[in-house]
């Protein structure tokens, strides 16, 4: 340790994305190579001598403590925790909010020198991770609400290779066996049966963390949702989801007057005769076992949604990943004129 495959793979897999500002102190991280790197995680990361870095990346995260908050996070998975290094200038937003980021001499403004806070979720509190819809996301999920963090990668591929590297570094955690399972009888097997909802799909590792992937209900109950905010002009039966992805909506205000992030995360469902953006809940749903009450927000808020027929052109931009699509609709919204001349004409 380290092999010459895993500092090759941890260099390439250390960059920010091209969409993404970040503090100075995250781009010096971004800017180190190979063995640096590696020594960088043991000098000011590491909590344990004999730990080992085995998976790095780059993602938004949200905290449950602060859900409205997504932050560019720098993820280092070792076989003792998942470190998340983050921006100092999250805390210093989030000071007077919460008392979930705390920190002792909170000059950030003024000072030259910059800082990273690190987030550690020890491997041995993890208790379960929930992969969300197509793999755009993952939760993690410790013993309480300070341990529930989800990592928007909004890439599946990123997704993927991140909890294929945490099975395997959890299949080195020694932990004792679960005991062993009691004998149920027919009727205790199978009464519980009727909540009429099939819970999602669970893989539990040897380690005894629950993986939790998401079932054919959760689309019905997305197509179901879409098709309430279709005005009931549709078939329930005919409407399909063609696409659900986590993309970025462009902020159109500029200048002074306009405080949030040019970037506002969406959620973007293309179905054959709509599209619609969504506001989405990544962290709160499935409620954690300790929540006493469900979150104040549904887990899906409709943001706009226009009719594909309306549709007048799609501007592409030419530059790399993320790709920009402009999308150009007509200003005669919701006329469906040949509609209205029949129910004119022919109905009652």
């Amino acid at each position: 340790y380290p092999s010459e495959f895993l500092t090759q793979k941890i260099t390439e897999d250390n960059q920010i994305p091209l969409h993404v500002n970040v503090s100075a102190s995250l781009q010096y991280v971004a800017g180190l190579k190979g063995n640096a790197l590696i020594e960088f995680f043991h000098n000011n990361i590491a909590e344990v001598e004999n730990e080992e870095l085995r998976h790095l990346m780059w993602s938004s995260v949200l905290f449950y403590k602060t859900p409205d908050v997504e932050a560019m996070a720098c993820v280092l998975l070792s076989t003792k925790a998942i470190y998340f290094l983050l921006d100092d200038t999250l805390i210093c937003v989030h000071e007077h909010q919460s008392d979930f980021w705390t920190q002792e001499n909170s000059d950030c403004e003024n000072s030259s020198f910059h800082l990273s806070c690190c987030f550690v979720l020890k491997l041995n509190d993890l208790q379960s991770v929930n992969v969300g819809l197509f793999d755009q996301y993952f939760r993690i999920a410790g013993p309480s609400a300070d341990h529930i963090v989800t990592c928007l990668t909004r890439d599946s591929y990123n997704t993927h290779a991140f909890i294929q590297q945490l099975m395997a570094v959890l299949s080195l955690l020694a932990r004792t066996p679960s005991p062993e399972p009691v004998d149920k009888d027919f009727y205790s097997e199978f009464g519980n049966k009727n909540t009429g909802k099939m819970d999602n799909y669970e893989l539990i590792h040897s380690s005894r963390v629950k993986f939790i992937y998401p079932n054919e209900e959760e689309i019905g109950d997305l197509t179901f949702l879409v098709a309430e905010k279709m005005d009931g002009l549709t078939n329930l039966q005919s409407l399909n989801i063609l696409l659900y992805v986590l993309a970025f909506q462009v902020n159109p205000v500029e200048g002074p007057a306009s405080n949030c992030s040019l970037l506002q995360p969406k959620t973007l469902i293309l179905t054959s005769s709509d599209l619609f953006l969504f506001d989405e809940d990544y962290i709160s749903y499935p409620l954690p076992e300790f929540a006493k009450e469900p979150p104040k927000k549904d887990k899906y808020q409709l943001a706009d949604g226009r009719r594909i027929r309306d549709l007048d052109r799609v501007l592409m931009g030419y530059q790399t990943y993320p790709q920009a699509l402009t999308f150009v609709f007509d200003d005669v919204q919701n006329q469906d004129l040949m509609q209205n001349l029949t129910l004119d004409h022919f109905g009652e």
